[in-house]
């Protein structure tokens, strides 16, 4: 195993009577990634979390975290919040954090730090049952950082929210990211893990199928070239004589070209300089969503 990753599994498999839930998963998760964990209800992700938390054990295989081969003694320095967060309701935040850090031992003072952290320092008197879902995914996520957490790990924390709720998480899980704090999160809200995740691990049916970062990810999904003409007929034949290795497809007066290795200037100037008036020359990328999709 690797000293480069702060979670790190070796063909790990979780099996019940029927079904095995987690199959030979080997995951590399690296030092300040936010790790999106990708998968449809069901594909594997929640039973992977529990095993990384030691809430469930393994049938199998091997766990590293945080460069430590104890696993259990790593856990000290890992902060979690599975499905939804189990709160205090006729408490206040700082109230619900004063309760829990009983088994952290923080001061007064970090407490508040902490609910500064996630935007619930003014809640005052007001109770945790009178906070909406968003801010109690973010009093869930402040009670995992009791301890001063390396690592979170964060399963489905934007489900069921409103888009005020989403951004407050997501705004949250940047902040900590910048601090210092790595995060592994799963969810099946592609777009919205896009706008945070540095890399991405791809599960199916208890197999993670591919772990890709967002760089990768970008550069997969930049697959061709759209030029839209006044006349795509000849403007696709010219192409064709012109590059005959690329691969060429026309919708009406727009050609298609399945490659980003050409100059998309050097198209533009050959066209026109064959009279082909070029409305459009645009990189045609593959939705975000559907490269997933493929891979599910």
């Amino acid at each position: 195993m690797s000293n480069n990753y702060v979670i790190e599994t070796t063909d790990l498999i979780k099996s019940y009577p029927g079904k095995i839930a987690v199959n030979k998963m080997n995951v590399h998760m690296r030092k300040g990634d936010i790790y999106g964990l990708i998968g449809k209800n069901g594909a594997g992700k929640t039973s992977l979390m529990k095993l990384l938390l030691g809430l469930t054990l393994p049938t199998s295989g091997k766990i590293k975290l945080l460069n430590d081969d104890n696993p259990d003694r790593a856990r000290r320095k890992i902060g979690s919040l599975i499905e939804e967060p189990g709160l205090y309701r006729n408490e206040t935040a700082f109230e619900n954090l004063k309760r829990f850090s009983l088994l952290t031992g923080n001061s007064d003072k970090e407490l508040k730090s902490i609910l500064e952290m996630v935007g619930l320092a003014d809640t005052g008197k007001k109770n945790a049952g009178s906070f909406s879902l968003g801010m109690r995914q973010r009093l869930g996520i402040a009670i995992a950082l009791l301890g001063h957490p390396e690592l979170l790990i964060l399963d489905e924390p934007i489900n069921g929210l409103d888009p005020a709720g989403i951004k407050e998480i997501r705004d949250t899980i940047i902040r900590l990211n910048s601090e210092g704090v790595s995060l592994m999160i799963s969810s099946h809200l592609l777009d919205e893990l896009g706008k945070i995740a540095t890399c991405y691990g791809i599960v199916n049916s208890g197999v993670l199928v591919e772990e890709i970062s967002a760089t990768e990810l970008s550069n997969k999904c930049r697959n061709g070239i759209k030029i839209i003409t006044d006349n795509g007929n000849e403007a696709e034949l010219l192409l064709k004589r012109t590059f005959p290795s690329l691969v060429l497809s026309r919708d009406e007066n727009t050609v298609h070209i399945s490659s980003t290795d050409v100059d998309s200037s050097e198209l533009n100037r050959i066209l026109n300089n064959n009279d082909i008036r070029v409305y459009t020359v645009c990189d045609e990328s593959l939705d975000f969503e559907d490269f997933f999709i493929q891979r599910l």
